[in-house]
């Protein structure tokens, strides 16, 4: 008993090590995109915790997978330790684990960070008293609380296993809601909500890393123009801007007034010109910085980096095409939400997983090298595409320049995308995700002669014909397929997760080469912008 409080002991410590270096990262993640010239102390706080929570959410997986495969030896019995009460003990700590995380996850989407982004969003259009922007962003955040309250509500009391009696009273039926709510522990109400929120992560990821997935590691591949030859073009612009707005200029130097078009032009040129000596400034600067001459020198390991991330990302969605395609085919189909009971087409990660699960915590490295990599595959697609609600870009994002609203917005979609993360590794890995590495013992007779003469005990890896008091369900199951419907929702959506990857795979080989400035400078950014260049090229 000792040994096995010492490795439990031992897997919650390299969790807490874990939550150390994700809090590290979100504030270096956060700090290296907001900018220094509008930097709001609440929302980098509250940005660097919204994503720290995700990412700790998604580091329970690996504990709580570890924690139900330790309980039973390879050979397919329990550990001596692994009575009912322990096992029942384990499974809890877990469970509310998982209770604070994910109720964390819901005041933040639905209290915490819209509060913040409506309270700026006053205090830049009015710059009276705190108490008046304090009033209208609860007003705000009040529609937000009354969603959350619905889905929770619907959550509580959606039927999933009320027995249709035909002599039953409404009242009874009523009853029987409650009594299974009750029963849940709020299990089902909390179950809803995050499945709601990790559908919208669904479409995040759709949008966003689907198509960041061929974007960064072609753009490795790539590179970026040369900043003297971009400088060298960029002069050629202005001198030739200057002698537009000359010519124009020429002709009221007698005092006859321009025309509305000459007007027009003229200050369209005006504003054209500001943008390249903006773009002078920019140039002259990467081209004598340090860092420039720093990342040609290591520019053959960014081409090996492509190269490795685009096999992931090739390898990935041949896996994802494969376990889809195994739903299609041997699926209860749609309305039990293309849930498989076992696995017949097996794929790269799947078969990896469960083995790396047995030498903790190298499936811990996986699965956090997946989560860092739908992270900085993610955020490729947002700085690419930016942030956008239907046709209307909202914000850019960009490094050391990113608004306090933007900063929201960007870890709130991070933070969704994450969540979808868990459901992601469950389609390309359903078993480890269930049961981890436990094995259980099934009968097995050798007849001679149609005579049954020996009856021997076989291990089997525990699936969904398991009896129940053999196979420890993961506590993150239970949250992620508690509702056929969200399990349709993520199935079709996984291939249009395919079908965006490959677009953004031909869109990205056709693109030429990004500027060195990509993003930096625009139409609508101020010249006070150009003062945050020190931090990062000089």
């Amino acid at each position: 008993m000792a040994a096995a409080a010492s490795d439990l002991l031992t897997g919650w410590c390299l969790f807490g090590l874990a939550l150390l270096a994700i809090l590290i990262f979100c504030w270096v993640y956060v700090r290296k995109y907001q900018s220094r010239r509008e930097s709001e102390v609440v929302s980098t706080i509250t940005a660097i915790f919204a994503l720290a929570v995700a990412l700790i959410t998604s580091a329970l997986l690996p504990v709580d997978i570890f924690l139900v495969s330790y309980m039973k030896n390879q050979n397919g019995t329990f550990k001596v330790w692994a009575d009912a009460n322990v096992s029942r003990q384990i499974e809890d700590t877990v469970l509310y684990g998982y209770y604070t995380l994910y109720s964390i996850i819901l005041f933040c989407v639905f209290l915490w960070i819209p509060f913040v982004y409506f309270y700026y969003e006053e205090k830049e259009e009015d710059d009276g008293n705190t108490c008046s922007q304090v009033k209208t962003a609860l007003k705000y955040t009040l529609g937000f609380i009354t969603v959350c309250a619905v889905l929770l509500l619907i959550g509580a009391f959606v039927p999933l296993d009320i027995p249709n009696k035909k002599n039953s009273t409404e009242w009874e039926k009523v009853k029987l809601l409650f009594e299974e709510f009750g029963s849940s522990h709020g299990l089902t109400a909390l179950s809803f909500s995050i499945s709601s929120l990790t559908v919208i992560g669904m479409l995040a990821a759709i949008t966003y890393t689907a198509y960041g997935m061929s974007a960064l590691p072609l753009n490795l591949i790539k590179g970026t123009t040369s900043a003297s030859y971009e400088r060298l073009e960029n002069t050629e612009d202005i001198e030739e801007v200057e002698q537009h707005l000359l010519r124009i200029k020429s002709k009221c130097r007698d005092g006859r007034p321009l025309s509305s078009r000459d007007r027009r032009t003229l200050q369209q040129l005006e504003e054209r010109l500001r943008t390249l000596r903006r773009r002078e400034r920019h140039l002259e600067s990467i081209e004598k910085s340090w860092w420039t001459k720093a990342c040609e020198a290591i520019r053959p390991l960014k081409i090996v980096w492509g190269v490795f991330f685009i096999i992931v990302a090739l390898l990935f969605t041949v896996s994802l095409f494969l376990s889809n395609l195994d739903k299609a085919l041997h699926s209860a189909g749609f309305d039990s939400g293309f849930i498989i009971l076992g696995t017949n087409l097996t794929n790269p990660l799947n078969m990896l997983l469960p083995v790396l699960q047995r030498v903790f915590p190298l499936d811990y490295i996986l699965i956090t090298t997946i989560v860092m990599y739908f992270i900085f595959t993610s955020m490729a697609g947002i700085r690419n595409m930016g942030i956008w609600f239907f046709w209307t870009r909202l914000y850019k994002i960009r490094r050391g320049k990113t608004r306090p609203q933007a900063l929201l917005f960007l870890c709130m979609i991070l933070l969704l995308i994450v969540l979808h993360t868990s459901y992601m590794i469950y389609s390309l890995a359903p078993q480890y995700v269930m049961y981890g590495s436990q094995k259980y013992l099934v009968q097995s007779n050798k007849t001679i002669d149609g005579q049954p003469r020996n009856v021997t005990l076989v291990s089997k890896d525990c699936d969904a014909d398991a009896p129940e008091d053999q196979c420890i369900v993961t506590r993150t199951y239970l949250f992620l397929h508690k509702f056929w419907f969200f399990s349709a929702a993520y199935y079709f959506g996984n291939w249009a997760f395919i079908a965006v990857f490959l677009i953004g795979l031909i869109v990205s080989c056709c693109k030429g080469k990004k500027s060195v400035i990509e993003g930096e400078v625009d139409d609508d950014d101020s010249d006070m912008s150009d003062d945050e260049l020190s931090v990062y090229y000089h």
